[in-house]
C-alpha cells in the first residue's frame, strides 16, 4: 500500500516542477517513443531518475530535482527541457507541449504496458483509454501536515484563475471543442479528479486517502488526481491545474504565482487566520472552474462572497499587487494559448500548428 506520512511535511518553500510533454515525429505528430527514451537508452545525467512515461507512449514526464531556492526554478526548468529535447533528438524524436496535442487521436495511439497503467485501464475503462492529456504540476514544500491541508483548502478558489491563464487546449481528437481548455474537461472524466472537497485537517485527509486504497478505489495515493492536493509522500502542496506549455516563460509565471500563494497562505495559517475555505460552496468553485475551461482569458468568476462577479483581468491586477508577482500579468497580456492555436491553424494550417508546439522552436 503506497501511503504517505505527516512526517514528510518538514520543509517550507522548496519547489519541484513536473511537466508532461508529447513525443512527436519529424512532422510534429504524436508517436510512440517513451519506451526508447525512458527504458532503452540512458538519459542525460540531469534526467536520471527524473524521466518517466504516462498512460500513452507518446506522453513523457520530467521532474526537476528538489529546488531549495525559488530564484533557481527558471534555470532548472530550462536545463531539464534542454536535456529532454537533446535526448529525444538523439534518437529521432522531438518534444512538444500543450494541454492536448491538437492532432492526437487516442484510438490510433499506443498505451503504455506498465502494470500500473494497465490496471488503470482495466478499472477506469473508457475515460482512461482516451486520456491523452498533458499538464504541469507545481510542488511547494510545507512544514506541517495540518498547514498543508489548510493551504490546499484555500487554494481551491485560485485553481480556476490558474487554469484560465494557462488554457492551451482548444482541440480534442482533431476538432475544435469551442473550449479554451478541453484538457481539463477530458481529465475530469476520470474518477478522483477536479475540485476537491474541504478537509478539516490532515487526519481527515489521511482517513479519506486510506479508505480509498483499502476499498480498491485507487491502487495508491498517487491516483488522487485532484486539481490541488497535499502530497503526503513529498510533503508538499501540489497544484496540478495548468495545461502543458511550450513557452518556458509561462511555466515560470505559474511557478512564481504558486510559490507566492503557498507562502502567503502559510504565513496566514501561522498567524492563526481561520480561512474561508469551509464557507465556499463546492458548486460555486466548480462553476468558476467551468468558466475557466470554457472562456480562458475571457473568463469572469463568481467572487469569494458568492454575491458578485470579477473578471480575470481584475483578479490578475489584484494578485500581482497583493503578492508582489508579475509573471501572471505578462501571461494575461499576451495572446492566450487557445487563441494562438486557433489563429495558427486558421492562417497557416496543421503543420504550422504542430511546429508551434515544439519545445525547441
Amino acid at each position: 500500500m503506497d501511503r504517505g506520512s505527516p512526517e514528510s511535511f518538514d520543509r517550507m518553500g522548496t519547489l519541484g516542477i513536473e511537466e508532461e510533454c508529447y513525443v512527436v515525429d519529424e512532422f510534429g505528430r504524436p508517436t510512440s517513443g517513451t519506451d526508447e527514451l525512458v527504458y532503452e537508452h540512458d538519459p542525460p545525467e540531469i534526467l536520471e531518475g527524473r524521466l518517466d512515461h504516462e498512460l500513452f507512449k507518446c506522453v513523457i514526464e520530467t521532474q526537476t530535482p528538489l529546488i531549495e531556492r525559488p530564484e533557481r526554478a527558471s534555470d532548472v526548468v530550462r536545463e531539464i527541457r534542454e536535456a529532454l529535447v537533446s535526448h529525444a533528438a538523439e534518437h529521432g524524436f522531438a518534444i512538444a507541449a500543450a494541454g492536448l496535442h491538437p492532432l492526437a487521436r487516442w484510438r490510433e495511439l499506443e498505451h503504455a504496458e506498465k502494470p500500473r497503467y494497465q490496471s488503470q485501464l482495466d478499472r477506469i475503462r473508457y475515460p482512461q483509454h482516451r486520456n491523452t492529456t498533458a499538464g504541469v504540476h507545481v510542488h511547494v514544500g510545507v512544514d506541517d501536515a495540518d498547514k498543508a491541508v489548510w493551504i490546499a483548502n484555500e487554494l481551491r478558489w485560485y485553481v480556476p484563475i490558474i487554469l484560465a491563464l494557462s488554457a492551451n487546449s482548444p482541440f480534442w481528437n482533431g476538432y475544435d471543442t469551442g473550449l479554451a481548455s478541453a484538457r481539463a474537461k477530458i481529465f475530469e472524466g476520470l474518477p478522483n479528479t477536479g475540485m476537491p472537497t474541504y478537509f478539516e485537517d490532515f487526519d481527515a485527509f489521511d482517513r479519506f486517502e486510506r479508505r480509498m486504497v483499502e476499498h480498491g478505489s485507487i491502487d495508491d495515493r498517487g491516483e488522487l488526481w485532484f486539481d490541488v492536493r497535499p502530497h503526503t509522500g513529498h510533503g508538499t502542496v501540489e497544484i496540478r491545474t495548468p495545461d502543458g506549455q511550450a513557452d518556458p516563460e509561462i511555466i515560470d509565471a505559474f511557478v512564481e504565482y504558486s510559490y507566492a500563494l503557498v507562502r502567503d497562505l502559510g504565513d496566514r495559517y501561522d498567524d492563526g487566520e481561520s480561512g474561508t475555505a469551509d464557507s465556499l460552496r463546492r458548486e460555486l468553485l466548480d462553476e468558476n472552474k467551468w468558466r475557466a475551461i470554457r472562456d480562458g482569458h475571457d473568463a469572469t468568476f463568481i467572487d469569494r462572497t458568492g454575491d458578485g462577479a470579477i473578471d480575470l483581468e481584475r483578479i490578475v491586477e489584484s494578485e500581482c499587487e497583493r503578492l508582489g508577482v508579475d509573471g501572471i500579468r505578462s501571461v494575461f497580456d499576451r495572446e492566450s494559448g487557445a487563441s494562438k492555436q486557433r489563429r495558427i491553424l486558421d492562417r497557416d494550417g496543421p503543420d504550422a500548428l504542430c511546429s508551434s508546439l515544439r519545445l525547441d522552436t
